[in-house]
């Protein structure tokens, strides 16, 4: 390739491109004509030197200027020098691409990025379970749990009463150090400061310079009207204190709604069944039942009602979570057959099935005639 060249034409870009232009186009085209994607090329190789020496040039601020009003004469002769050294400025350039593209990967987000710094507590989960009825009218709860609360003897930082923390002298502050391997910049935590940026030469008797002590908490919690089992509430800042004054995480309560004795829940509907006599459901009349709330429903039974029929009383399901109105309250009814009889009972009975030999009988009539005619066929 000709050295006469334009650094701009040999990047692709104009001569008013801005940083992130000219940087944006060196990564495609490094990554293009890179030797270990070109094995044996020598056309490829030439040209990667060639783009890595003109962005070399480009990137520096001061050398840009010079190149924009002298030329290459501005590093000929003394001037710059090493601008056109070809492969080592190219290999410290190409990686820039892999410092940026897995900088952050690596936890240092570029150069001059702190990898440490301040960290947050972590989140905490807490399950509790609340009947039914709870679930209904919501409640106050206090809970008690285990958690890493801020240390009070050093008020989080660490250091004793009168010291404090003092920057790491292996990665100077920055909560990571870097080798270079080959054209690779490898970054990794601190093993000095564990990537805080940050030592304590005297740390505190109680926290051990964490900032930072197990303690009992009770907390009061109030559970809205209308949760369902599974329902997650989030505290925000009541979970474990950060390191070193670090914020603190949060604390979930996962709600837990134990089995009722008579209702089953399906979203904001309660379902239940309940037994009547068949005289009741021959001849109707009402039933009473308990409402989740404890008061008493009265539900009417219809004459001839038959079981499995499912009676509906609005309103009188559960509340709607933060929100307005309630689900419904849906019976089953179970027609009871008698398994003991007095006397009288049976007599009675007895009377009722001469009197129905006479006549039809609906339903039953009706499917006792499909089997007959299944086996006359």
């Amino acid at each position: 390739m000709s050295v006469d060249v334009d650094f701009y034409e040999m990047l692709g870009v104009q001569r008013t491109a801005d940083d992130k232009t000219i940087k944006s186009s060196y990564r495609r085209l490094a990554m293009q004509f890179h030797p270990d994607k070109n094995p044996g090329c020598a056309d490829s190789e030439a040209r990667f030197k060639a783009i890595s020496e003109a962005y070399d040039c480009l990137k520096d601020p001061q050398k840009r200027a010079a190149y924009d009003r002298f030329g290459k004469a501005a590093f000929q002769n003394g001037g710059f020098g090493n601008g056109g050294q070809g492969g080592g400025q190219g290999f410290e350039g190409f990686s820039d691409i892999f410092e940026n593209i897995f900088g952050e990967f690596m936890g240092g987000g570029g150069r001059g990025g702190r990898r440490g710094g301040v960290q947050r507590g972590a989140d905490l989960r807490y399950d509790l379970e609340i009947s039914l009825e709870e679930a209904f009218a919501g409640k106050e709860s206090v809970i008690l749990f285990d958690v890493s609360a801020r240390c009070d003897s050093c008020s989080g930082v660490g250091a004793k009463p009168g010291t404090g923390a003092k920057t790491c002298g292996t990665c100077g502050g920055q909560g990571n150090v870097r080798a270079q391997q080959g054209f690779f910049v490898v970054e990794r935590t601190c093993p000095a400061c564990h990537g805080r940026g940050e030592v304590i030469s005297d740390p505190c008797d109680d926290c051990g310079g964490e900032g930072r002590v197990e303690r009992e908490r009770s907390l009061n919690v109030r559970i809205p009207a209308g949760v369902d089992d599974g329902t997650r509430i989030r505290l925000s800042n009541e979970g474990e204190a950060g390191p070193r004054g670090g914020p603190p995480g949060d604390l979930y309560i996962f709600i837990h709604v134990a089995r009722h004795p008579l209702f089953q829940r399906e979203g904001n509907n309660l379902f239940a069944r309940a037994p009547i006599s068949f005289v009741v459901a021959a001849l109707g009349g009402a039933i009473q039942i308990p409402g989740i709330d404890g008061k008493p429903i009265e539900l009417k039974i219809s004459p001839g009602l038959q079981s499995g029929t499912q009676l509906r009383q609005r309103g009188s399901g559960m509340p709607v979570l933060n929100g307005r109105g309630a689900g419904d309250l849906v019976v089953q009814i179970d027609v009871e057959t008698p398994t003991k009889l007095s006397a009288r009972q049976r007599e009675l009975l007895e009377e009722l099935r001469t009197l129905e030999a006479g006549e039809k009988a609906g339903q039953s009539e009706g499917f006792f005639d499909k089997l007959k005619d299944i086996w006359n066929s």
